[in-house]
């Protein structure tokens, strides 16, 4: 399989290999951005209208999430043609558009890669499905049932029940980790890893800059199909699934995690180093052993750059001791792995709700995020504290949230339509009927209604983003003496000449700590940044920062 792109190549950055390393990434959900067309969906041609907003922020990419052919099961994580555009968004000659007015906006793109499954619809698919004989028979993982006409093993999907679905056309079982409609490709077989490889160079060839690759620890299945163990309910953890799943009773270790997928990495590495400055964040999905999976595929220059972490996207709250414990933890699993640190995404609730924060929490935690050793993604509408939106059941589109109702509500929430007006009813994302809702606690949050107001969270994002660009200790640089003092978070940041210390009070209370020995010039005062008194202590208001530089004499 050889897919060859033909069209006018798209205005190219100056190529840095290095750009991710420390970058901030903005994510994309293309249904809620802006809908171009006036059919309540958002498009390819609203995001390229809205990129000067984007680069306003100061960051230095944009994922898009999916917007390939797709019958929309999963919202478009259910793929029937990897190499082309659903009409719902658009077109190939807009996605060109686009990457062309975000390069000249000084932005990178990074599409997302589903690579772990299609679409139940997609050719591939259709044709393995009809004989045991086919060409594409070993595409995806068939089994056969048990003596008794059970499942081949005890595996859960994250969608609820059996990760396994009988097809009487074959007779045999076939593995799907999310929906049934979501059929799991067989990367044991090398002519699919090399048709993913080709997709992958499609759109390289196009001038994309990278790939957010979805799920990438669920791309091999023990081809044995041993059952996955149980795991000790002390153990459990939600940041993956809801609390109220039982797929969070198993210990996937035969489901996925498998080491095959370091070998395939290796081979995307390589398509990758075919183009100038491309680059990955893989997306590990695992509760127990995130970080060190993060550090297996990061290590090293063969696999991907970075790993999208979920450390920070469960409900668990950031505490001072929280953070140092995850950034320890980091350092002790992926010491030579890198990072991208998220606090919101479009499959868990926003974390202004979620960790129920004010806005001078979120002022704080802003600030901390930039100054964080690894990347950063942002989530629409995380630069303007958007909370969860309450979607009733009547309107609900996520079928997560339909099977786990009223226990979990699903992922609705966090992907309604980005409000950009205050007055409009739709808040300017779009001039027909959403397909969700809009928020009316947004519409007061809206992108015209911040800028509009210089105290608006929007303008510390910018802000603090700014901060983060102005020293290469935060984007490229080493952090050590990670500790915290009660409330207080504390670290310093080093590279070349350069020591920044970092400090952030995570409590609405006052706080106090000793300085590190040393002379100090206070920075970041645009951050709300508190200097050290006089007798080397540092007296911290609630949700306060402190931000120095080392004077080296």
């Amino acid at each position: 399989m050889n897919i060859k792109a033909e069209f006018d190549m798209p205005a190219q950055l100056t190529p840095d290999k290095d750009w991710w390393r420390g970058a901030v990434i903005y994510q994309i959900y293309p249904r809620s951005f802006q809908d171009n067309n006036g059919d309540g969906i958002g498009d390819l041609l609203g995001i390229a209208n809205r990129l000067p907003h984007i680069a306003s922020l100061g960051v230095d990419a944009i994922w898009v999430s999916p917007f390939f052919t797709s019958p929309m099961k999963d919202f478009g994580y259910d793929v029937s043609d990897y190499c082309d555009v659903d009409p719902m968004f658009g077109s190939l000659a807009d996605f060109d558009s686009l990457v062309s007015a975000a390069h000249s906006h000084g932005l990178r793109v990074m599409i997302d890669l589903v690579l772990s499954h299609t679409s139940d619809q997609h050719p591939w698919f259709i044709e393995s499905r009809a004989s045991r004989d086919n060409p594409k028979a070993d595409w995806y993982v068939w089994a056969d049932p048990k003596p008794d006409g059970t499942p081949p093993n005890n595996w859960l999907s994250i969608f609820g029940g059996s990760a396994w679905h009988w097809d009487s056309r074959r007779e045999q079982y076939y593995l799907h980790n999310f929906l049934t409609s979501q059929p799991d490709l067989n990367f044991h077989n090398p002519q699919v890893q090399d048709a993913l490889l080709n997709v992958a160079r499609f759109w390289l060839d196009r001038g994309v800059d990278g790939f957010r690759l979805d799920t990438i620890n669920f791309y091999f299945h023990d081809d044995q199909l041993r059952d996955n163990p149980a795991l000790e309910p002390e153990r459990r953890d939600d940041s993956i699934a809801p609390s109220v799943n039982p797929y969070n009773h198993q210990e996937h270790i035969y489901s996925k995690n498998r080491p095959e997928n370091l070998d395939f990495l290796r081979r995307f590495r390589a398509v990758l180093e075919e183009y100038p400055a491309a680059a990955a964040v893989g997306e590990v999905g695992d509760a127990q052993r995130g970080l060190e999976i993060m550090g297996e595929y990061t290590s090293g220059n063969d696999k991907v750059q970075m790993c999208y972490s979920f450390e920070f996207l469960s409900k668990t709250k950031p505490t001072a001791a929280r953070v140092i414990e995850v950034l320890r933890r980091t350092d002790e699993a992926a010491a030579d792995g890198w990072a991208c640190w998220a606090f919101s995404n479009h499959d868990v609730a926003r974390h202004a709700t979620r960790w129920d924060l004010n806005p001078a929490a979120l002022r704080a935690l802003c600030t901390l995020q930039m100054c964080l050793r690894g990347s950063v993604c942002l989530y629409q509408g995380e630069e303007l504290g958007l909370p969860e939106a309450d979607v009733a059941f009547e309107d609900l589109q996520d079928p997560y949230g339909k099977e786990f109702w009223p226990e979990y509500k699903g992922r609705d929430g966090c992907r309604t339509p980005m409000p950009w007006e205050p007055s409009n009813q739709n808040g300017g994302f779009s001039a027909g009927s959403p397909w969700l809702p809009v928020s009316h606690d947004h519409l007061q949050r809206s992108v015209a209604a911040q800028e509009r107001d210089p105290g608006a969270l929007l303008h510390h994002y910018r802000k603090a983003i700014a901060f983060r660009h102005t020293h290469a200790s935060l984007t490229k640089g080493s952090h050590d003496r990670l500790e915290n003092e009660g409330s207080i978070v504390h670290f310093v940041r080093r590279h070349g000449r350069e020591t920044l210390f970092c400090a952030v009070n995570l409590s609405g209370e006052p706080a106090v700590m000793d300085m590190p020995q040393g002379e100090w010039h206070q920075v970041g005062l645009e951050l709300g940044s508190a200097a050290p008194a006089p007798d080397g202590k540092l007296h911290l208001g609630p949700w306060q920062p402190a931000l120095a530089v080392q004077i080296e004499h």
